[in-house]
């Protein structure tokens, strides 16, 4: 679902309905910098964050951060320092609460369980942004995009309030190099009294039966459940298994055996869910039918009402889907991140080769970038989508940034948060989705619109002919 599609008002809209509303952990250090700086015209931040169990960190972002009545449009948002393994006290008070506010007003006002989702991939925040959900009482954390062994583990430290580690993935670090981020609450606090936690239960985003069964049994706790997401999902995809080969069109080609044996995954004895296309009445019984407890859902919630998605570019694309006009794409080599990713293009619209090909090529966000051992011995950070010549002398190879596109900044334009630049240029948005858009028209016609539609509507599609789950 993106940095900050999957909002907080989405995940409660969902959570209210009685099911479980799943908020994204990505980049919320910096969506929450920018929204204070967009003048937090219904004050959500600020209320949130008067909740915030540190009230002097609280005051210190705000001080710093919010511009009453938003900033000039023609002026740039106030950077926020990319993460690095050496995160300053500040940017963990902002990474802590930004995490905090936005599960925080997911869960205000009901009952409902909540999730948060990361990436495994974005590993230097990570432990911080958990810390940051499980104070604001997080029940669920999902995390895919790589092996989350050590989740686990973190949560079960967390809820006492105890130090916890994680080992970082370090291109070219040999087995003896120990790359490593901790975080302690402690420490962080400062001394202050902490408040007494509850350890969320942890699902993993999986795409093979060798992946869970790794996750279950070697992990460093207990894992809850898991999550089988397959290659029509939106966002990032799984890499096939074997030698990648593209098909005419130029995407991946997928086969039988990136099926996941959910025989294997039905013997660990855990709850699974099914992902990637099914957000319909007839997979969910499917699902179901296939052992199941249920089905996770994307797409269709990525264009409802309550998305994160400005308001324009949720009804061009409703407008697009319903015209035929809409499709998706899975670049093999769009993201930093080496995984495919989806991306949907709109016919009439200037491609997206074509966008960041008249966009000066900058990594100023970073959550994507990788970590590499320097001759030194010591970490250092580049990124694929950065400019050539800087990731070539970072020791990064000229043919891997062919192709490559700044996800971090289009994913801020799609919610409305794009950098405006110093020589004016203004970001541009990169959306994604699932293969199956078609399920957005269905939704249309079962309600009898033609615009828009709420996340209400979306789940009344899945759920119609399962009336005993509502």
């Amino acid at each position: 679902m993106g940095a900050g599609v999957s909002s907080w008002a989405l995940a409660k809209a969902v959570s209210v309905c009685g099911h479980l509303g799943v908020v994204s952990g990505t980049a919320l250090d910096v969506i929450i910098a920018r929204r204070l700086q967009a003048g937090d015209p219904e004050g959500h931040v600020r209320r949130a964050l008067d909740s915030f169990p540190f009230p002097e960190m609280s005051a210190r972002i705000v001080e710093k951060y919010f511009i009453e009545g938003g900033k000039k449009e023609d002026e740039p948002f106030r950077t926020v320092p990319m993460c690095t393994m050496n995160l300053s006290q500040p940017h963990l008070e902002l990474i802590v609460a930004a995490n905090f506010v936005e599960v925080f007003l997911s869960k205000e006002g009901h009952n409902g369980a909540v999730g948060i989702n990361y990436l495994e991939k974005i590993q230097v925040p990570q432990l911080a942004s958990i810390y940051g959900a499980m104070l604001a009482g997080v029940d669920y954390v999902l995390v895919g995009a790589g092996i989350p062994r050590e989740i686990p583990g973190i949560l079960d430290n967390f809820a006492e309030n105890k130090e916890a580690s994680m080992r970082l993935n370090v291109l070219g670090a040999d087995k003896e190099d120990i790359f490593k981020m901790t975080f302690d609450p402690v420490n962080f606090s400062c001394g202050a009294n902490l408040p007494k936690l509850n350890r969320p239960r942890f699902l993993a985003i999986i795409a093979s039966a060798v992946l869970a069964q790794t996750l279950v049994k070697k992990g460093s706790g207990k894992v809850d459940g898991l999550v089988v997401e397959g290659p029509s999902a939106g966002g990032h995809n799984a890499m096939p298994r074997g030698v990648l080969k593209l098909d005419a069109s130029g995407e991946p080609i997928y086969g039988p055996k990136d099926d996941v044996d959910l025989e294997s995954i039905k013997a660990l004895g855990v709850p699974f869910w099914l992902a990637g296309a099914y957000g319909t009445s007839e997979r969910l019984k499917e699902a179901l039918s296939m052992g199941a407890s249920g089905i996770q859902a994307g797409t269709p919630f990525a264009f409802c009402e309550e998305s994160g998605l400005t308001k324009e570019i949720r009804e061009s694309i409703i407008r697009k889907v319903l015209d035929g006009s809409a499709s998706v794409f899975t670049d093999p080599k769009a993201s930093p991140t080496g995984f495919p990713f989806k991306l949907l293009r709109l016919e009439g619209s200037n491609s997206e080769d074509d966008v960041f090909a008249a966009r000066k090529r900058v990594c100023d966000l970073g959550y994507l970038r990788h970590l590499y051992r320097k001759e030194d011995n010591m970490a250092g950070y580049r990124c694929p989508a950065e400019p050539v010549d800087e990731y070539v002398k970072k020791g990064g190879i000229a043919e891997e940034t062919a192709g490559c596109k700044c996800l971090c900044n289009g994913l801020m334009a799609n919610i409305g948060l794009a950098q405006r630049r110093s020589d004016g240029y203004l970001e541009l948005p990169l959306l994604t989705a699932g293969k199956e858009l078609s399920i957005v028209k269905d939704i249309l016609k079962e309600k009898g619109a033609s615009r828009s539609y709420s996340a209400k509507d979306v789940l009344g599609h899945i759920l119609k002919d399962n009336r005993l789950l509502q």
